[in-house]
């Protein structure tokens, strides 16, 4: 094999291992820390189905004998495809942040988001505090995202 050809595959390897770990970071398409959730019935985003936010239904209640334990809390979901492309990919579809507001987090503190405040940006779903935080997050996007998950470890870390 040439030196540049091996040094191609060698680039190409680093850069495949740096997106693997760009997306593991916590709060970027990880579902780790323990999920926002009703201190009473235990619902992940109050039974809310987290994948009809992106099949163009917005925000729709989940059914009772759709549900799926996972990050310390229970998830509905409308229907058994809903249900498993959650179970498949929860990266994708859990809400970032596990349902705290980014606004919030990248002022350091963790302030529970509301799922009918709401976006879908970069292909994850945030949730926000106020309609206020929602449109401060849509002025920049790509900004708030990346202080958000600056301060996400040490807010993670003191989570309730």
């Amino acid at each position: 094999m040439s030196a540049p050809r091996q040094g191609f595959r060698l680039s190409a390897l680093w850069l495949a291992v740096s997106l693997a770990a760009l997306c593991a970071r916590p709060g970027w398409s990880s579902v780790s820390a323990p999920i926002v959730t009703d201190p009473q019935t235990g619902l992940a985003i109050e039974g809310f189905d987290p994948v009809a936010y992106f099949t163009g239904d917005g925000p729709a209640q989940g059914k009772a004998e759709f549900e799926y334990e996972l990050a310390g809390g229970t998830w509905r979901f409308r229907n058994e495809g809903n249900r498993a492309a959650f179970i498949d990919h929860p990266e994708v579809y859990a809400p970032q942040f596990s349902g705290y507001d980014p606004i919030a987090i990248a002022r350091g503190v963790s302030v529970p988001g509301h799922p009918l405040i709401w976006t879908i940006a970069e292909q994850r779903l945030y949730f926000f505090y106020d309609r206020k935080a929602r449109a401060e997050f849509m002025g920049s996007p790509a900004s708030a995202i990346v202080m958000a998950q600056r301060f996400w470890p040490q807010v993670s870390r003191i989570l309730p």
